[in-house]
């Protein structure tokens, strides 16, 4: 569960910061401000953490304004240091100052540090939810620093994700081709990181991506001859998607379609089979190379749609997700697009 009994938390509605006192259901908690308890739905609560940087007291939030890729400025600062320390991402922090002598965290300056020998082609996505909102294609120098761009300090509420794909600009015959990588930040492990900055008096802090890029991987070759000596099939890699098991535009996890034994499982076995088969069937449709995938998962309790929301997170295939009103299926499934 996302809170815990005695955290602090923010009343979205009001806009007051109340404690948990304890959980009424799944859906509600009950939450004490200034000595009054009442009930609030859980999707109206919220950590304060961000609220206590980015609120200007009296003061409305600036409108969001759309940055295009070709109005970004770029920066190349030259680093004193020649040793070889891998590549990093920084982050510094911009601070305004209330009527009130108080600093807030306004935006964040995202750099890219190379403190590599070599000179490395990158490609850089933010993904919030799965979709990608800022993509940039550039090249970072040895020894040097490469301004990204600037994220509002509220966007971190939502998780961005920093993706990258390295290669490098002179190829050498035993390196990689190319290297992905990934960074993603909580709002508690930002708000830590911001707190411990202030209190050391620094201006920025980075997190690595890499040491040393990595070197190509040798091919395995397996000799085949024994197991078609025993009477194997082996098939071409070009054949190999029509022998494989026919995929499903729409999977139902429900357990009694998966097994007729599941009266008598656990809770746990069965979300344990849902899984497994909610795998299988993507793999399919990934292999298939299908444009969607709808997996009915039900309503519930909500526990079998969350464990796959959050698979579905950490797959590379998948363009988007939605879990909307449908027609033929109510708010039980969840619809995937891949991306093709």
């Amino acid at each position: 569960m996302k809170y815990q009994i005695g955290d602090t938390v923010l009343v979205l509605h009001t806009n007051e910061e109340g404690k948990i006192i304890e959980f009424i259901n799944r859906d509600m908690a009950l939450v004490e401000i200034r000595g009054v308890r009442f009930p609030v739905y859980m999707d109206q609560i919220d950590f304060p953490y961000f609220k206590r940087f980015t609120e200007k007291k009296n003061t409305p939030p600036p409108a969001k304004k759309k940055v295009y890729v070709d109005q970004i400025k770029k920066e190349q600062v030259l680093s004193t240091n020649r040793n070889a320390d891998g590549v990093w991402v920084s982050l510094l922090p911009l601070f305004d100052v209330d009527e009130f002598g108080d600093e807030y965290v306004t935006k964040i300056k995202i750099y890219l540090l190379n403190k590599n020998p070599e000179t490395y082609t990158f490609s850089y996505n933010v993904v919030y939810n799965n979709i990608p909102e800022f993509t940039l294609n550039n090249t970072v120098h040895n020894h040097s620093e490469f301004y990204l761009h600037d994220i509002e300090f509220s966007e971190f509420n939502d998780n961005p994700v920093f993706e990258f794909e390295f290669s490098l600009t002179a190829p050498i015959k035993n390196k990689a081709t190319y290297y992905e990588t990934h960074l993603k930040l909580k709002a508690k492990q930002l708000f830590n990181k911001i707190a411990e900055l202030q209190q050391k008096g620094e201006a920025t802090f980075a997190y690595k991506l890499f040491d040393t890029y990595p070197d190509k991987q040798e091919e395995v070759k397996v000799d085949l001859s024994k197991l078609t000596g025993k009477g194997y099939k082996i098939y071409d890699i070009k054949d190999a998607r029509q022998h494989l098991p026919p995929a499903r535009s729409v999977i139902d996890l429900h357990a009694e379609k998966l097994t007729d034994d599941y009266l008598s499982m656990s809770n746990a076995e069965i979300l344990n089979l849902q899984l497994q088969t909610f795998e299988t069937y993507y793999e399919l449709a990934v292999a298939h190379h299908q444009p969607e995938l709808i997996v009915i998962h039900g309503i519930g309790d909500g526990t079998l749609r969350n464990e796959i929301h959050s698979i579905l997170k950490l797959k590379k295939e998948v363009k988007s997700f939605v879990n909307r009103y449908h027609p033929s299926f109510g708010d039980g499934a969840t619809e995937i697009f891949f991306s093709v």
